[in-house]
């Protein structure tokens, strides 16, 4: 990942390739407490895997995401990786998210939209470009941090509420502010060309990747849309973006919103906001 020397100052105070645990955070990121498989080979195989039985197959064989939105319930199956208790090797078609970036990006600075990224190389739709990683934290402590925030401050926290039908199966609060990588950098558009994806391996929290949702051409900026508004993210929602800040008062006045500055055709105006989280804190 290349810094242009001018947007030093802008990065975390502590660089992590991964998540860690927070204020709040119930189990360690990295914990193993999935089971693994007994797959030998190299790689698994659809037929013995006891891995790709469970979740099914992830990912082609060029190593891109496959579509995993179930066509009878229109909700997008749980994307579940081999771990380190699996007995296969680590060249395995299913671990791709865990082997880390292999793109080289550029963090560069924005006109008005401080820092974004793009990359320096073709990225193909389906390929997996970065984690949005940084401190797992809890609820009180999300909205502990929203009211010290004042309206000039960026707010880089991201929640990810996974559903099953109308109940919410699993909440996750990820701030990469202190403690992140390069995906703290990526900016918002109401029409994005990454999409989120909770990608768990070692353990149930999960690490929130980010695929390419078309082919991107070399210098592009990456965006993605900051409340999980992808038609093919099924179950995941993402409702508290990075970049919109809470106002003194905690407030949703629109006026204090932060203005969306995406200028795609269907920009919505503003950064989304989750009001579910001002409304508890």
């Amino acid at each position: 990942v290349l810094l242009q020397s001018s947007q030093r100052k802008s990065s975390p105070g502590k660089y992590t390739p991964e998540n860690v645990p927070g204020p709040g955070c119930d189990s360690y990121p990295n914990e193993v407490t999935l089971p693994g498989c007994d797959c030998r080979s190299h790689s698994c195989q659809q037929g013995s895997c006891s891995c790709l039985q469970h979740h099914g197959q992830l990912y082609n064989s060029t190593g891109h995401l496959l579509d995993r939105t179930d066509e009878l319930t229109g909700y997008s199956r749980p994307v579940f990786e081999c771990n380190t208790l699996c007995r296969c090797g680590e060249s395995c078609s299913n671990r791709l998210v865990q082997q880390g970036l292999k793109l080289s990006l550029c963090v560069f600075p924005t006109q008005g939209k401080g820092c974004g990224v793009r990359t320096l190389e073709p990225v193909s739709r389906g390929s997996f470009v970065c984690e949005y990683a940084g401190e797992v934290i809890g609820f009180e402590e999300a909205c502990r941090r929203q009211r010290v925030q004042s309206p000039d401050d960026m707010n880089y926290i991201i929640a990810v509420r996974e559903h099953a039908g109308t109940d919410v199966l699993s909440e996750t609060f990820v701030d990469p502010a202190a403690k992140g990588n390069v995906g703290r950098f990526l900016n918002h558009s109401c029409q994005p060309n990454l999409v989120m994806v909770p990608v768990r391996v070692h353990s149930m929290v999960p690490r929130l990747a980010l695929f390419a949702t078309c082919d991107i051409a070399p210098l592009e900026e990456l965006t993605f849309d900051y409340s999980g508004g992808y038609k093919k993210t099924g179950d995941v929602r993402i409702g508290l973006g990075p970049g919109e800040p809470i106002s003194a008062t905690g407030g949703t006045d629109l006026q204090k919103r932060k203005p969306c500055l995406c200028g795609t055709q269907n920009c919505r105006l503003f950064l989304p906001l989750d009001v579910s989280v001002i409304s508890s804190s």
